[in-house]
């Protein structure tokens, strides 16, 4: 069972971080949330869903997320800094290189390297619609397109 952060871990919408996902074990300390501790110099924070097409991209620079057992579709706390390399290869705002965000479960410090409204630009069905409301765990937003695949 994860732990649940401490009340300082703020997501992008200044709410309290969101768990996104225990199966598999995300986040730089493993407890299914998107902290970003001191010791994380990759900036785990982005709350993202990988596609197949990011799995490749993401390899191609050297960090083969496959190895980690990852493959399209799975939940991952992603760095911040890789996220937008593929937002700034995208062809356009439908390219399936750039991950699907959730808000509620991505930390804040995500904003000291990645515009808000690039951030909505990629936000789960209804996350960035209702980024003034309560925020929902992913596997229960209704019409959200993720697959459990762990």
């Amino acid at each position: 069972m994860a732990t649940k952060p401490s009340s300082y871990n703020l997501n992008v919408l200044k709410k309290p971080l969101g768990l996104f996902s225990q199966t598999p074990p995300t986040g730089f300390l493993r407890n299914g949330y998107c902290e970003v501790p001191g010791e994380d110099a990759g900036n785990h924070s982005v709350a993202g869903v990988v596609s197949d097409e990011f799995l490749d991209f993401s390899a191609s620079r050297g960090n083969d997320l496959r190895q980690a057992g990852l493959v399209g579709g799975c939940k991952w706390c992603l760095c911040a800094s890789r996220w937008k390399e593929a937002f700034d290869a995208r062809k356009d705002d439908k390219d399936p290189i750039v991950p699907i965000v959730f808000l509620h479960a991505t930390h804040e410090k995500a904003l000291e390297k990645l515009q808000m409204s690039d951030l909505k630009k990629f936000a789960a069905e209804g996350e960035a619609a209702n980024s003034s409301t309560t925020a929902q765990s992913p596997s229960s937003k209704p019409g959200a397109a993720v697959k459990e695949t762990h």
